[in-house]
This record gives C-alpha cells, sequence and structure tokens, in this order.
C-alpha cells in the first residue's frame, strides 16, 4: 500500500476515485498537523495518469522556456540610432532613443559622464539644456533588457553643442587719441528669431563707473552669421576696462541667452599732451 500526502482540506484521490463508477474504497486520517493521509487502493492508475500529465506539462513549459531563450538569443540587443542630433547651447535639447531585440522592456543609461545640463532618464530620454557649446561632444549610452541574466549593449556617440548665440569681438577693442573704438560681431545658430540687445560699455579702473559706447537693439534671424555692431565713443582721461553683453530673448519658448566679452586689458586714454 502507497500512501501519498496532499494539501490541507484536499483530497485529490477521492476525487479521482469518485469519478468512477460503483463504490470506492477509499480509506482517510489525519495527520497530527491536520493534513489528510490518503491510503488508495484503487484509482492508482488514475493517480498515475495525473501524475504524467503534470509532468508533461512541465516539460512543455521547460521547452517553450528554452525556445523563447533561444528565440532572444539570436536576436541580439542593439541600440538603434547611428547619430544623435545637434545640441545648441543654452537651447532644450530632448530625443528618444530605440533599442532591438533582447527581451523588453529595457532600461538606459550613460557610461560615462553627460554634457553639463543634459540627462538620461531609465525610459531612454536624452534631455535638457546644454551649459557650454563644444566642437566635439562623446556620449557613451548603455542599455539592458529583461532577460535573466540582463543583455546589454553599448553605443559611443560623436556630436557637438552648437552656440546658438555666438558673439565676439570683430575688431577688438582700441584707444586712438580720446577715444576707444571696435565692433563686436554675432550669429544665430539657433532654429529661433532672437530679440537681440548688444550693450557696451566702458568701466573706469579707479571709480567703476560705466559709460556706455554701443547700443544696438534688433531682430536676429535664424541662419544670420557675424553681424556687425560697431562701438566707440571720446572718453575722460583714465584707464577704462570694456564690456560687452548680448542678450538673446527668444519668445516662442520664453528663453533668454546671455554672452559676454571683455577687453584683454585696460586701455588708458590720454586726453592732451
Amino acid at each position: 500500500m502507497r500512501t501519498i500526502k496532499f494539501a490541507r482540506g484536499r483530497n485529490l484521490a477521492a476525487e479521482i476515485c469518485s469519478q468512477k463508477k460503483g463504490k470506492k474504497e477509499v480509506n482517510s486520517g489525519a495527520s497530527a498537523m491536520g493534513h489528510p493521509v490518503v491510503f488508495l487502493r484503487r484509482g492508482r492508475r488514475k493517480i498515475k495518469r495525473a501524475g504524467v500529465s503534470l509532468t508533461r506539462i512541465l516539460a512543455i513549459g521547460t521547452i517553450l522556456a528554452g525556445l523563447w531563450s533561444a528565440a532572444v538569443a539570436q536576436t541580439p540587443l542593439a541600440i538603434t540610432e547611428d547619430s544623435l542630433p545637434q545640441m545648441s547651447a543654452g537651447l532644450e535639447f530632448h530625443t528618444l532613443l530605440h533599442a532591438t531585440g533582447g527581451a523588453p522592456p529595457y532600461e538606459w543609461k550613460a557610461a560615462d559622464a553627460l554634457p553639463d545640463g543634459i540627462n538620461l532618464t531609465a525610459d531612454g530620454l536624452l534631455q535638457g539644456r546644454p551649459v557650454k557649446a563644444a566642437d566635439e561632444v562623446t556620449l557613451e549610452i548603455m542599455v539592458s533588457d529583461s532577460a535573466h541574466p540582463a543583455h546589454t549593449a553599448e553605443k559611443v556617440f560623436h556630436t557637438s553643442i552648437k552656440a546658438a548665440l555666438v558673439f565676439d569681438w570683430k575688431q577688438p577693442p582700441k584707444v586712438q587719441d580720446s577715444r576707444i573704438d571696435g565692433s563686436v560681431k554675432v550669429s544665430n545658430g539657433s532654429h529661433d528669431s532672437f530679440d537681440l540687445t548688444v550693450v557696451i560699455v566702458a568701466v573706469a579702473s579707479d571709480t567703476n563707473r560705466a559709460t556706455a559706447i554701443g547700443y544696438q537693439h534688433f531682430d536676429l534671424k535664424p541662419g544670420e552669421n557675424d553681424v556687425q555692431i560697431p562701438f566707440g565713443s571720446t572718453l575722460p582721461n583714465g584707464s577704462y576696462v570694456i564690456h560687452a553683453d548680448a542678450v538673446a530673448e527668444i519668445s516662442a519658448g520664453d528663453k533668454i541667452l546671455r554672452q559676454r566679452l571683455q577687453s584683454a586689458e585696460a586701455l588708458q586714454v590720454a586726453v592732451g599732451p
């Protein structure tokens, strides 16, 4: 006689045997913990058949899991993008990264430090507002899938951060007699129009008093480059540091960009002999 224990509250042998015609001989007792102990005289064949069916189900599940793992292995995890859009300093940037293969969902992260102002979410959204322009920027991105163990893929992107508002000296300030003259140049490297204000002041070294020697306010269209703005004025005898400020307002996104220049050294104005 074989003794088989089943979970509390269920007499599987009795249920199976009850499906046969005729009287079934089933004796059951209780263990010290209250679990039924079923003594089978008949119906062993059905118990055996039930065991075989369960084994087959488990085997099929194992086969299907193996096939799924093999399919995942045959489709390597990879990052879809070949390049990233160019970024502009001071302007909002966002792009959603994509992956193929492996076992979704995916988790994204940066394998190395990102440029200041840029971050990457776990969902693959690369976003932010770059702080500084750079001719070449390297971003190393990593993605992992949900397999056990997880598969990973990496890709290195090379891009640049363009200066949306480019502001520089065209002719650095210089002294001529009692005057300081020069010019600046400004460019719009973005896709938005700028409401641009440029102010140039001479700051006296001894008193820190600022005297305006140049001013312009105009619309700078996207793609306009090296627009020249001259400045100059007669100044009293003294030493001066020249400051030039450019402020671009973008009405579409309520954004403000700023750039500042300063003369390399103080300029001396000498009036008279």
